[in-house]
């Protein structure tokens, strides 16, 4: 068990943080959905009710969406775009280890590396898809989540239920998304940019404290 924290202590913590959040979410949006719906004539809901609300929906994979947008954009253009004296960025000079080709002869070379074909070719761009594929996800159940909330709000005020193809133009789904959309692309920024003259000491996010603020890389 400790060998197991210790080989995997910094996914661990992560997700035991995620859990937390999302139980505190689950427990503060609970009590502001039901708050609202009573403000609006209706009746508060249960928990399990609330899990299948387009309240609880929409506000998770709203932030889901916009965390694997920015996620699988920063591994994209990472390949291409360079950005000097960052250690975010791929060195200028030379070539990098992400560069090499795979070598199936490797001792532990992942099963794919070694099977070749189309299978490494996946393999190979494996990390793009599957973080573009959770934003997609993400995306869709945002929406879904985003449009029953709007109609359990139309609903309560008597209005006219709106459509998918309605609300896919709707001013507060493109709001919902593009408020968490630029807060990410900014966290990109500043940590592509602050690596640059700032350290942390100890942190693989960081250059060496000694290190040129030219120096690109780690």
């Amino acid at each position: 068990m400790k060998g197991f924290l210790r080989n995997n202590g910094l996914s661990i913590t992560f997700l035991a943080l995620f859990i937390i959040s999302l139980i505190a979410q689950v427990y503060f949006g609970l009590q502001e959905y039901n708050k609202e719906l009573i403000e609006d004539g209706g009746a508060a809901v249960t928990l399990s009710q609330y899990f299948t609300s387009g309240h609880f929906v929409e506000s998770t994979f709203e932030n889901w969406e916009s965390e694997f947008l920015q996620m699988g954009l920063f591994v994209v253009l990472t390949i291409f775009l360079k950005e000097k004296g960052s250690s975010e960025s791929k060195k200028f000079d030379g070539t990098d280890e992400v560069d090499r080709q795979p070598d199936s002869t490797k001792a532990g070379a992942p099963w794919p590396v070694k099977k070749g074909g189309f299978i490494l070719k996946l393999y190979k761009n494996s990390l793009t898809y599957a973080l573009l594929l959770l934003f997609v996800i993400s995306f869709i159940l945002h929406f879904y989540g985003s449009l029953a909330d709007e109609n359990t709000q139309n609903q309560l005020k008597g209005k006219a239920l709106t459509s998918a193809s309605e609300y896919l133009t709707d001013s507060r789904f493109w709001f919902e998304s593009f408020q968490n959309w630029q807060s990410e692309f900014l966290s990109v920024f500043a940590i592509v940019a602050l690596s640059i003259y700032l350290r942390q000491y100890g942190s693989s996010q960081s250059k060496p404290v000694d290190a040129p603020h030219e120096e690109t890389g780690e």
